[in-house]
């Protein structure tokens, strides 16, 4: 459902009042006058051509409006089968809550790993959950945007355009474009990486914090103003105005080509260091480890994008809803998956705690019916494990320094 102009407004005016028909605002007009409007922009999206909408209209006569004429259904839909395109958004509405839905849960769970384990802190990672985090917003967003705009059907729309609802457009736009910028980053960090044999790791992250939520905060603040002063519409979920809708749009397509050399460059380097004759067997594995999750990750996410990066925004609608919304509202799982839960140092890190608890658990439980006087006197389960590791190692080393001689 679209939003409509803020200058259907409450008007006293001779003959017939402003009206709203749940599709089109009706502008207050004389009586004899006939108002000519055209199909409203839900139409458009709606349409299974890119074919221009028609224009209805109504009478303003004594008795007040006239019935439309010609029908909604006659002037501007061009599917014979309404039922088919009804379902056909609603399946699409309900894929890409479903895919917003598993990516939230599974980025928290990713956070939550690399949050609580301390080995896993490093500037690879904090990228990462900055991805992570740049995701979650996006997925928070559009749920935000969808109970906004769509939740209240029968409001008048005509006259009803809040801060709030503009502040959430502005909100939503921050969240996807801070999702492009993190993604770019993902790919400069390995380039870098691979570039550069030493580089400040840490001097480079805070460029990149500057990079992912700074240039996403001053463009989206300058299409704002924009907004406020040229094209001050209805709830800004539309984008009338192409040249200010590119102060937003251009930086992400930006982003998305630099993101494809990127990917280019990084494919031409790892072959050439996996095929030379001086690279190790450590340091080859080393290369595939580091270019396995991102490489999967550039073409994914990069190279559908690309499809659509310069079309205008009203043509391929419906392949545009599903590449952008239904494909894109899983994009937070794979991040998820690809970086954390089959992450080999993630994995490993999780398989040693719980090893560490469950011995812990045992010795504890272990101690505590074998030795009451200990599990009382307040020596854990840690302490004696600990304890117990050192005198092994001890005997072991002792024993190994007996049998040296027979050796």
């Amino acid at each position: 459902m679209k939003s409509f102009p803020v200058s259907c407004v409450r008007q006293e005016a001779g003959g017939c009042p402003w009206m709203w028909d749940n599709l089109t605002c009706w502008q207050p007009a004389d009586v004899g006058k006939v108002v000519t409007v055209s199909c409203p922009e839900l139409f458009e999206v709606m349409s299974l051509e890119d074919e221009e909408l028609g224009k209805v209209s109504r009478n303003c006569t004594e008795d007040g409006w006239s019935d439309i004429f010609p029908h909604y259904a006659d002037a501007c839909l061009f599917d014979d089968n309404g039922t088919k395109t009804e379902l056909y958004f609603v399946s699409v509405k309900a894929l890409y809550t479903v895919g917003y839905s598993t990516s939230l849960v599974s980025l928290t769970t990713a956070m939550v790993i690399l949050c609580r384990f301390r080995k896993l802190h490093c500037t690879r990672n904090f990228i990462h959950m900055n991805l992570f985090v740049s995701f979650i917003l996006r997925a928070i967003s559009v749920f935000i945007k969808d109970g906004v705009l769509y939740a209240e059907e029968e409001s008048s729309h005509c006259f009803t355009h809040t801060v709030q609802c503009k502040g959430v457009m502005v909100f939503f736009h921050y969240c996807v474009m801070s999702n492009y910028f993190w993604l770019f980053i993902e790919g400069l960090y390995l380039f870098t990486l691979l570039v550069e044999t030493f580089f400040p790791e840490r001097r480079y992250f805070y460029w990149y914090t500057l990079i992912g939520w700074g240039m996403p905060t001053a463009c989206v603040t300058v299409w704002a103003v924009l907004r406020l002063h040229f094209d001050d519409i209805g709830c800004w979920d539309m984008n009338d105005s192409a040249a200010i809708w590119w102060v937003i749009k251009g930086p992400v397509v930006a982003s998305i080509m630099i993101n494809m050399v990127l990917f280019i460059g990084i494919i031409i380097i790892l072959v050439q260091k996996l095929q030379s004759p001086d690279v190790g067997g450590n340091e080859s594995s080393m290369y595939l480890r580091l270019a396995r999750s991102t490489l999967l990750l550039i073409p994914l996410f990069g190279i559908h994008y690309t499809v659509f990066a310069f079309s205008p925004e009203n043509v391929s609608k419906r392949e545009r809803l599903v590449f952008e919304l239904g494909l894109g509202s899983f994009q937070g799982f794979v991040v998820a998956v690809l970086y954390c839960f089959l992450n080999g140092e993630v994995q490993s890190e999780i398989k040693r705690k719980w090893r560490s608890w469950t011995v812990n658990r045992y010795f504890a439980v272990d101690l505590k019916h074998r030795h009451p006087s200990l599990a009382s006197s307040g020596v854990n389960g840690g302490t004696q494990l600990s304890i117990l590791s050192k005198s092994s190692s001890q005997i072991r080393m002792s024993s190994l320094q007996a049998e040296s001689p027979a050796t």
